[in-house]
């Protein structure tokens, strides 16, 4: 098994495009849930919008965990160490399962007092509440998924994600439909309907993917079980790396969440709006973290092969790439906006509220397509804690300005929506001169 990368077209395309299809299909499940609860009515599309990013704020956390490991498992790949690349998979999977039952505990401690606190409309509230206390569950079963994602991605075998996310996709379609409307013989669980069915679905994708690892032969390959004793360096490598990025996803998150309650206080309409933009932004948004994850990968591995000069170059290509893309999608969503909004059924007058906030967020996307490939290349050197900071200063820029935007001027939604040019300016500018400073060089992980 050849584990290290070369940085043509050919190869940057040929790691991307499955990384894309993986990432495609748990959009479309989301964005599936939210059309099946449209049905429901406003008030459910709005639920939905405060239930997402708060299950989003535990999903990144194991974003960031997976994004830690697999920048070590590329350098390892690099480095032509398929068995120490075994032993950094099975610690990262026990870290996992410790950080799940964390966020489990800590939502049914303190997600029912937080959402009483901030949500101004009662039903709502406990609507969202009841939601988040079964959906949590689903928890330990996303963080191996994630942990699979970083073996997988990280020695460049992507064309094996498809199988996992493509039946998640096909179950949470089929149990979204019967257990939200009660078709088929199932019972009728209404909003928390969607909660179930997204928890078997990730279960039913684990498994296949797996299934799928040990049929190719991969824990074989990588020596998964040669050596299961527990190292603490090797738990303090993993944890050193992703820790910086957890906080980093965490704190991204959580502000979004905060631009979500923010949203809520100006009704249910700009709340049910601003919920469809986050599935445009998360939908076509999947392109650019594709390459992302992709620079992540490959500029780890080129460092570990010791090919330093060629970190910038490779950089730049795949953001040509990237924005290439998003600019096609801008030239779409700009066009023919209400045909992607008619999907949710809301009406026309929601329609033509949400249409200026899809122009603001296809600008927004175009913004992301370079400052996440410049952001994700800072992870691959292994300076995670730059990361952490340059997040910092981001999200304090950010809150500054949708506090200011939306709660202080009470600004249409359309303005609270351009904290998105604002986050992604901030994020490539101090990323862009991180790596062209080449403080990174000396970095050894």
């Amino acid at each position: 098994m050849e584990l290290k990368l070369q940085t043509g077209y050919r190869s940057i395309l040929g790691m991307a495009l499955p990384i894309t299809l993986s990432m495609l299909v748990p959009q479309i499940n989301f964005i599936t849930n939210n059309i099946f609860l449209s049905g429901l009515g406003e008030q459910e599309l709005a639920s939905a919008g405060i239930t997402g990013v708060y299950y989003l704020i535990f999903a990144v956390i194991g974003s960031g965990l997976n994004n830690g490991l697999q920048a070590l498992i590329a350098r390892r790949a690099g480095q032509n160490l398929p068995h120490e690349i075994g032993r950094l998979f099975l610690h990262g999977v026990w870290i996992a399962l410790g950080i799940a039952g964390l966020g489990i505990l800590i939502t049914y401690m303190l997600a029912p007092t937080v959402m009483r606190a901030v949500i101004h409309n009662p039903a709502i509230a406990e609507q969202v509440i009841d939601f988040l206390l079964i959906r949590i569950w689903g928890l330990p079963l996303l963080y191996l998924y994630v942990m699979r994602n970083a073996l997988l991605v990280g020695t460049n075998q992507t064309r094996f994600l498809v199988w996992g996310t493509l039946s998640e996709a096909l179950v949470n379609i089929f149990l979204d439909y019967t257990l939200i409307y009660g078709k088929l013989g199932f019972p009728e669980l209404g909003f928390n309907g969607a909660a179930y069915a997204s928890i078997i679905a990730e279960g039913i994708g684990l498994l296949v993917i797996y299934a799928v690892i040990r049929l190719k032969g991969l824990h074989r390959s990588f020596a998964f079980f040669d050596d299961i004793s527990a190292s603490w360096p090797t738990t303090k490598l993993i944890l050193t790396q992703s820790l910086p990025l957890i906080l980093q996803y965490a704190i991204s998150i959580a502000s979004w969440e905060y631009f979500y309650l923010l949203i809520e206080h100006h009704g249910a309409r700009a709340l049910a709006i601003s919920n469809t933009m986050r599935n445009i932004f998360g939908l076509f948004g999947i392109f650019s973290w594709a390459f992302a994850s992709t620079t992540n990968t490959m500029v780890s591995n080129i460092i570990g092969q010791g090919r330093i000069p060629e970190v910038v170059p490779l950089i730049k290509r795949i953001s040509g790439i990237s924005f290439t893309i998003s600019l096609v999608i801008f030239i779409c969503l700009n066009l023919v906006p209400h045909w992607f909004l008619s999907f949710y059924g809301q009406g026309d007058d929601f329609i033509r509220e949400a249409i200026p906030v899809v122009r603001i967020v296809s600008i927004a996307l175009l913004l992301m397509s370079v400052g996440t490939v410049w952001l994700n290349a800072v992870t691959g050197t292994g300076n995670t804690v730059v990361n952490l900071r340059i997040e910092f200063i981001t999200i304090f820029i950010y809150c500054g300005y949708v506090f200011i935007v939306l709660e202080y001027l009470h600004l249409p939604i359309t303005w609270g929506w351009g904290s998105e040019w604002v986050y992604w300016t901030s994020m490539f500018s101090m990323a862009f001169f991180y790596i062209r400073s080449g403080k990174w060089k000396a970095k050894i992980i």
